[in-house]
């Protein structure tokens, strides 16, 4: 497996830095830099092309409907240029809470929105002259404009992963993408995930070889089960933000996935008590071996039989989280971690 990590520059810039700089030695394969309702991603991106040498970098991810598909084909453009080409594009659609609540643009067709985005951006690639009539898209508009091509150096080398999470969506990044960024992900429960993956595949005349499934989780590590009981405890509540507080009432992209995944009831009952403002109650009913199944917490022996079964699920890249009160902690976590994932096969 490959290894990743996720950053943001919304706080603590100097720290974020030096960790990522640091990763690099390390010996970390990729680093995805996130946006979400904080800082962008580009101005970040840019700032670590010019200080790394090999590290791959990626947005991860560039909201879909916050630019329009050619802004966000001119930003990869100049990213890959900048990096030496270790540069991929990450989209998602997210949510209708930041994209409506924050950027007031409409969530509405998200998945015609990102074919013809997908459709878009590999033409400004190519180099070709962009011209494009779709449902959510139109390129140029009717008037006096013609078709124009960007005037940068075509790369149709730049990666695109999708962020996704719902069926449809799903079996769209397995028709078009390059890879997968997932996330709420119970390995037990994944072909929750790559069945839809696999019929957007088969949909393209492609395999499961052709699709990067790049998934992540906090890792963290424990000494023995003492200590080890504490953690899983003060991140239950973590989890119960997910499964009911992440989105609206309605509208709730990391529940509905993991009701998919085989806990449609603890869901249910999580978003309720949660919705209601009893938090304390909605994180009492996270279980430990809920905590357990979604990240790479545990002692040395528990974490690496976790990722021989992240592994097998179909997990190509783990993109890990790690945990630790200082820089130098979370450096120490993450260096064992890529130790133990150099011994999966």
């Amino acid at each position: 497996m490959r290894t990743a990590t996720t950053v943001e520059a919304s706080s603590g810039w100097p720290g974020t830095r030096d960790f990522v700089l640091e990763a690099e030695k390390l010996g970390l394969d990729e680093c995805w830099v996130a946006e979400a309702w904080g800082s962008d991603a580009p101005s970040v991106l840019g700032y670590l092309a010019a200080r790394t040498d090999k590290i791959r970098l990626g947005s991860g991810i560039m909201q879909l409907g916050v630019r329009t598909p050619v802004a966000l084909a001119q930003a990869a453009l100049t990213l890959a240029e900048m990096s030496g080409g270790r540069f991929a594009l990450g989209l998602g659609p997210s949510g209708p809470q930041v994209i409506e609540g924050l950027h007031g643009v409409p969530f509405a067709r998200p998945l015609t929105r990102m074919r013809e985005t997908v459709r878009i951006i590999r033409s400004a690639f190519a180099g070709e002259k962009i011209s494009f009539a779709g449902k959510a898209f139109q390129i140029p508009l009717p008037g006096e404009s013609r078709p124009m091509r960007l005037s940068t150096t075509p790369n149709e080398d730049i990666p695109i992963y999708l962020a996704t999470l719902s069926p449809r969506m799903l079996e769209l990044t397995g028709e078009l993408a390059d890879g997968w960024l997932g996330t709420s992900f119970v390995p037990e429960g994944a072909d929750a995930y790559f069945r839809h993956l696999d019929a957007g595949l088969a949909k393209a005349g492609r395999s499961r070889s052709d699709l990067v499934v790049c998934q992540g989780a906090e890792v963290a590590f424990a000494s023995d089960e003492d200590e080890l009981r504490p953690m899983v405890a003060g991140r239950k509540k973590e989890l119960a933000f997910s499964l009911g507080g992440m989105g609206s009432a309605s509208t709730n992209f990391y529940h509905d996935a993991y009701s998919r995944q085989g806990w449609a009831e603890v869901a249910a009952e999580v978003r309720e008590r949660w919705q209601s403002g009893d938090r304390d109650g909605a994180a009492g009913l996270v279980t430990d071996e809920m905590v357990l199944a979604t990240t790479l917490i545990g002692t040395e022996d528990m974490v690496r039989a976790r990722l021989k079964v992240w592994r097998a699920a179909g997990v190509d890249t783990v993109r890990l989280y790690p945990a630790g009160d200082t820089l130098e902690n979370r450096l120490a976590t993450l260096g064992r971690a890529l130790e133990l994932v150099t011994e999966v096969p």
